[in-house]
């Protein structure tokens, strides 16, 4: 791990560390939790082996009276320990979650590499684990010697018993997580790919339902829900075989241990309530084992979730940028930039140089596949696997603070999608909405009559990626969310492609707003109304700029194809 990766971890280990006075306080608690479960022990060894005897009634309800208060005491701090790993595990999920969830951001940057769900569904396993039994049974463990060494002062051979009857728990829980675990993670993964595949086709029902395409998924699906139940049957044949054994081995332990007492006693070397006494200290004593060996799949699910978040934490730590000026001109550099990505043997965009004025409008033209989205997104700084320079007004864009960049710039992705919820939040980005501003951005987008038409305006609650709305309707809303905030640069990739001729002349209304207010616009189009906003165009082929020319020359040559051609 390099210094930066442990310089990233590093909050992750003072969140852990924050808790040390829990764990402590936890720790005390079970050392007089652990002390008071002798009180049965020597309950029963003063009730057979003294009041039986002396038939002393006082004496049988004094001791009863301290038993019952001492239990009160039991429950009581067994109750505080639980109540504050509760508590704990809250302010850990509380303390790491913001983090997380930023990190989790930045890795779905990464194309596909990461699974976004997968981080959060960590954290609240880990949680979980966390304030369950599992860690409980952890700090009962140290414990066992103690009750072992207790059951060798009633007699050595209960004490040997003792520590045959821990030692095959623990090598039976070890053999069965051993034997298990391949079938168990086979299970997990066949599992997660038909929920991923069932997903992807749901999204897309229209599309399957229209062309008759159904069966033939199905059939896919079903394949693949054979094999996941093949799997899970497999760990459920397992789980249950080991399930049996365990409690063949619990029923099994007590009769030995009460058989050898019990022969211990005919022999005259125990008495019956040291008999009775060795078989409640057995029981306690396995009883944290017990609690591991069926906890032990959650605990090693959470110690992979902790190892993932880990690394998550340190591949993307948290990152504090460049304060960015107050007045951003939007000034655009590019040098020999490259775009690469995992799925693809040669670099999408090879050495790019390109130079974008303030204020200019410039139109990126080129056949498709030729890097043009990402290209943009190369200019925004989200396209994670970069080479070279992309300055922003002179400074490297990924090194600007995101949280105040974001305001200053303006996007319309190919593929647009809206988030769930209102139409007004959608355009204020999800910040606190200025009404004043989001009916601007919306003028400004020529899309505030169509907002006031909706059922509620711009209360509107819109569904999941804004599918109440026609895809004409979500390119101008998403249009008014790149305009909001009067940003300096706005990247605009195929911003017309679903819009009828009213959306089309608001795009160029808006962009020729922008222009007269002297902010910096990137559009990708091969549309003529656009081009002939443009002050320059960027023909791209192969991952590189071929020429930079004049609006008027690239129109001229649009009319010719055969120069075009050549």
């Amino acid at each position: 791990m390099t210094s930066s990766q442990i310089l990233a971890v590093a909050p992750l280990r003072l969140i852990v560390r924050e808790f040390r006075g829990a764990l402590l306080a936890i720790a005390l608690i079970s050392l007089l939790t652990n002390l008071l479960m002798l009180t049965p022990t020597l309950y029963m060894l003063q009730v057979y082996d003294r009041i039986m005897i002396s038939q002393s009634g006082l004496t049988l309800i004094v001791l009863s009276v301290m038993a019952l208060l001492l239990y009160a005491v039991m429950a009581f701090s067994d109750w505080a320990r639980s109540r504050i790993l509760v508590r704990a595990g809250v302010r850990f999920d509380e303390r790491l979650n913001s983090e997380v969830f930023k990190a989790n951001f930045q890795a779905a940057l990464n194309q596909g590499q990461h699974k976004p769900v997968e981080a959060l569904n960590d954290l609240t396993h880990l949680r979980q684990f966390i304030t369950g039994s599992g860690v409980l049974a952890f700090f009962d463990l140290p414990w066992i010697p103690v009750y072992i060494a207790v059951s060798w002062l009633l007699h050595p051979t209960l004490g040997l018993l003792s520590m045959a009857c821990a030692g095959v728990f623990l090598l039976v829980g070890g053999l069965g997580h051993l034997m298990t675990r391949h079938n168990h993670a086979q299970a997990q993964a066949t599992s997660q790919q038909v929920s991923n595949f069932v997903q992807s086709k749901l999204r897309n029902a229209e599309t399957v339902h229209s062309m008759g395409m159904r069966d033939g998924l199905r059939r896919r699906w079903l394949g693949l829900y054979r094999r996941q139940l093949h799997a899970t049957g497999r760990v459920q044949d397992h789980a249950q075989r080991w399930e049996a054994l365990t409690k063949f081995l619990q029923h099994a332990q007590q009769a030995v241990i009460l058989g050898a007492g019990a022969l211990l006693v005919i022999q005259g070397e125990l008495t019956p309530g040291a008999m009775i006494a060795a078989n409640v200290l057995m029981a306690r004593a396995l009883q944290p084992v017990q609690t591991l060996v069926v906890l032990w799949k959650s605990f090693m699910a959470a110690r992979l979730a902790a190892q993932r978040l880990t690394r998550l934490l340190a591949t993307h730590p948290p990152r504090r940028g460049a304060p960015v000026p107050p007045s951003l001109r939007g000034e655009l550099v590019l040098k020999d930039l490259y775009a690469t990505a995992a799925s693809k043997a040669q670099p999408i965009l090879q050495g790019l140089n390109a130079e974008i004025q303030s204020g200019e409008v410039v139109a990126i033209m080129g056949p498709s596949g030729c890097g043009k989205s990402t290209l943009l997104r190369c200019m925004l700084g989200i396209w994670p696997e970069t080479r070279g320079e992309v300055l922003l007004d002179g400074h490297p864009v990924q090194d600007w603070d995101r949280r105040q960049l974001g305001p200053c710039l303006g996007y319309v992705p190919q593929d647009v999608e809206l988030l769930e919820g209102t139409v007004a939040e959608n355009i204020a980005r999800f910040g606190l909405p200025d009404s004043e501003q989001v009916i601007a951005a919306a003028q400004w987008a020529g899309v505030h009559q169509m907002i006031l038409r909706l059922p509620q305006g711009y209360d509107t609650p819109l569904g999941p990626g804004g599918s109440l709305l026609s895809g004409g309707q979500r390119q101008r809303i998403a249009l008014a969310r790149a305009l909001y905030g009067n940003p300096s640069l706005v990247v605009l990739d195929e911003p017309d492609a679903n819009l009828d001729e009213t959306g089309e002349a608001a795009l160029l209304r808006a962009i020729e707003g922008l222009r007269q207010r002297g902010q910096t616009v990137v559009v990708v189009s091969h549309r003529r109304g656009l081009l002939k906003l443009a002050d320059r165009v960027l023909i791209l082929a192969q991952g590189r700029v071929q020429a930079s020319l004049p609006r008027d020359q690239v129109l001229e040559k649009l009319t010719r194809p055969v120069a075009i051609a050549a």
